[in-house]
C-alpha cells in the first residue's frame, strides 16, 4: 500500500521552521511521505505566520493558491500562528480550507488530520485551544529542532509573558512555557553526533528560560549543561535575549566558555524612555549603557545584534533622534531596522498619534544609512585579521565559496565571501581582505598563526 504524502510549507522565522520541522517528524513516524511537489500531496499543509500585516498577507496568499489547485481528494489544512490569531476567520479568507490548527497543540497534527478526513460534512473543522499551559509540552517524543547544514535551530521555550503592547506573541502562543533541560541536553547530544557544529537556541525570550521551573539563571545554567554534554559542538549560539535580564552570570560563561559564540541578539526596540514606555518595554537607557559596556569588558571581541521600531505611535522627532543618538553611541554591531505594523489587536492599536508612513518610511532609511556607516567602520577594522569562518556553501563556477564568522547568525547578518571552493560545512581560517557595509571578503589561510576572534 502506497504511503500517505503530504507538502509542507513553513513561512515566518526560524521559530516556526522548527514547528514545522517537529510536524513533519510526527508525520514521518505515522507513515507518510514528504513530497516538494503540491500535486503529488495527499494533505497541503502551510504553517503560516501571523506576526505582522505583510506575514499576513504572504500566508492567505499562499493558502489561496494552494486552495485554487486543489485536486479532489486532497486536503489543506492551516496551522501555525495566523490560524491561532484568527481560527475561523481564516476559513473566511481562504475558501476551500479543510481544517485550522494552531500553536498551542500542533502536535495534534496527526489526529487531526485524521478527524478532518472522517468528518461527515464538508465544512471546515478546528482544534484551537485556548489553554496557554499546553505551549511547549505533550511534544509526543518530536525532536524540537531544524538542521540546517551543519547549523540546527534548537527551540529551548515558547510562548512570552512579556507586555509588550505591539506584540501578538502572547495571544499567538500564550505565555512562556520552558521546555525540560534533558529534553533540551538530549537533542543536543544527538545533533552533535549527526555532525552540526552550531546550536543556535531560540526562543521568545531566551533569557526567561526557566523561570517557570524554579530556576535561576536558567540560561547560563543551560549553557554550561550543553556544552559539557555535547563536547563535538563547535559553536553555540543565543538569539532574542530580552533588555534588563542579562545577568551577571550569563555574562560570566559568555567570556569564559569558549564554545558559545561571543555574539548576542538583544532587541532593543527603541533608545527614548518615552516611547519604551509607550511600548511597554524597560526604559532604562542608562541600564542599557551600562550592561553593554560591562559585557564588552567581560567579551572584547563581543557582537551585539539588536533591532529597533521607527514610527511607533507618538513617536516626536525628539525621540527619534534619541534613538539615532542611541545608536550612535553604542555602535552596535548589527541593526535591524523596522517600521511599526498597526496591529487592532494589540495595546499599541488604540493609541492616539499614529505616525504616517512616510514618516515612518523616512526614519528607517535615515537610521539605516547612520547604521551603515558604523557597520561599513567596524568590518574595515577585520581587514587583516583572521577569522575562523563555518563555510555554508560554494561556486564552482565563480571559484567562490560563502560562509559566516562567529559576528553573523544565518539569515539575518553578514556574510564572508572566501575565495576558492571550499566544501560546505567546514570550518576554515580565513584572512579578511576587504569589508563592505554588511559582508566581508576573504582567502584560506593556510598556514599562519591563527588569530580567534
Amino acid at each position: 500500500m502506497a504511503k500517505k504524502t503530504y507538502y509542507l510549507l513553513s513561512l515566518g522565522c526560524s521559530k516556526n521552521t522548527v514547528d514545522s520541522d517537529s510536524i513533519a517528524q510526527l508525520l514521518n513516524d505515522s507513515g507518510y511521505k514528504g513530497t516538494e511537489n503540491s500535486k503529488h500531496a495527499d494533505v497541503l499543509l502551510v504553517n503560516t505566520c501571523g506576526f505582522i500585516g505583510p506575514a499576513r498577507d504572504e500566508s492567505i496568499r499562499n493558502l489561496r493558491e494552494l486552495a485554487d489547485a486543489k485536486r479532489k481528494g486532497q486536503m489543506l489544512i492551516a496551522a501555525g500562528c495566523l490560524s491561532q490569531l484568527w481560527g475561523p476567520k481564516l476559513a473566511e479568507e481562504v475558501p476551500g480550507l479543510d481544517g485550522v490548527i494552531g500553536t498551542r497543540r500542533w502536535m495534534d497534527i496527526v489526529q487531526f488530520i485524521d478527524t478532518v478526513r472522517g468528518r461527515s460534512k464538508p465544512e471546515p473543522m478546528y482544534h484551537l485551544p485556548a489553554d496557554a499551559v499546553t505551549v511547549g509540552s505533550d511534544e509526543k517524543g518530536a525532536w524540537r529542532t531544524s538542521i540546517q547544514g551543519v547549523s540546527a535551530y534548537v527551540k529551548i521555550a515558547d510562548g512570552c509573558r512579556r507586555p509588550c503592547a505591539f506584540c501578538t506573541i502572547p495571544t499567538i502562543k500564550g505565555t512562556m512555557k520552558s521546555r525540560a533541560p534533558e529534553l533540551i541536553l538530549n537533542e543536543a547530544r544527538n545533533l552533535a553526533k549527526e555532525g552540526v557544529r552550531e546550536l543556535i537556541l531560540i526562543a521568545q525570550d531566551l533569557t526567561d528560560y526557566g523561570s517557570d521551573l524554579g530556576m535561576r539563571d536558567g540560561l547560563a545554567t543551560l549553557l554550561q549543561d550543553i556544552t559539557r554534554e555535547a563536547p563535538q559542538l563547535d559553536w553555540v549560539r543565543l538569539m532574542y535575549a530580552y533588555p534588563g535580564a542579562v545577568t551577571d552570570k550569563l555574562i560570566e560563561v559568555m567570556a569564559t566558555n569558549d564554545k558559545i559564540v561571543k555574539y548576542l541578539d538583544i532587541p532593543l526596540q527603541h533608545g527614548h524612555p518615552a516611547t519604551l514606555r509607550r511600548m511597554r518595554r524597560p526604559s532604562n537607557i542608562d541600564w542599557v549603557h551600562k550592561t553593554i559596556g560591562k559585557m564588552r569588558n567581560a567579551i572584547p571581541d563581543l557582537a551585539v545584534r539588536t533591532t529597533f521600531i521607527v514610527g511607533y505611535p507618538g513617536e516626536t522627532d525628539e525621540e527619534f533622534q534619541g534613538l539615532v543618538d542611541l545608536v550612535e553611541e553604542l555602535k552596535f554591531d548589527r541593526v535591524g531596522t523596522f517600521m511599526y505594523s498597526f496591529e487592532a489587536q494589540t495595546p499599541s492599536g488604540a493609541l492616539p498619534d499614529q505616525v504616517p508612513a512616510e514618516v515612518a518610511e523616512y526614519r528607517r532609511d535615515v537610521l539605516m544609512q547612520k547604521q551603515q556607516q558604523i557597520s561599513l567602520t567596524k568590518n574595515q577594522r577585520l581587514v587583516g585579521k583572521t577569522l575562523i569562518t563555518l563555510i555554508e556553501g560554494n561556486d564552482p563556477a565563480q571559484g567562490i565559496s560563502v560562509g559566516r564568522t562567529y559576528r553573523d547568525a544565518p539569515e539575518v547578518d553578514g556574510l564572508v565571501i572566501v575565495e576558492g571552493t571550499v566544501p560546505a560545512g567546514e570550518m576554515v581560517p580565513v584572512k579578511i581582505t576587504g569589508a563592505m557595509e554588511y559582508d566581508l571578503t576573504g582567502s584560506v589561510q593556510q598556514e599562519q598563526p591563527l588569530i580567534v576572534l
